[in-house]
């Protein structure tokens, strides 16, 4: 992260997929499921601590996911930066990180 980056911040879209194992033939519960709302948490609540670099986010919230929900099987975990600080370039930039547990 570059300095100008740590004092003014910057915004970022995170998106992210879970693939899990349930115990039930047909889901009917909340409680069977992965609570989207949870996982919404778990990207705010990482996305909060500072960190250098975009793999470093998608490495942790992808372990956080897991922590959380063992049943995960595969976390896909892509961070993007809107606005990057590099000279004459217009544009996004992001990284994509999957993991299987």
């Amino acid at each position: 992260m570059h300095a100008e980056e740590r004092e003014k911040g910057n915004d970022f879209v995170v998106n992210m997929q879970v693939c899990y194992i349930t115990g039930h033939e047909a889901i009917v519960s909340l409680d069977d499921t992965i609570d989207y709302a949870v996982l919404f948490e778990i990207m705010n609540t990482t996305m909060q601590q500072p960190v250098d670099l975009l793999e470093t986010l998608a490495q942790t919230i992808a372990n956080n996911v897991h922590r959380q929900f063992p049943q995960v099987k595969k976390v896909t975990v892509e961070v993007e930066k809107l606005n990057p600080p590099i000279d004459k370039f217009s544009g996004t930039v992001a990284v994509k990180y999957l993991k299987e547990y």
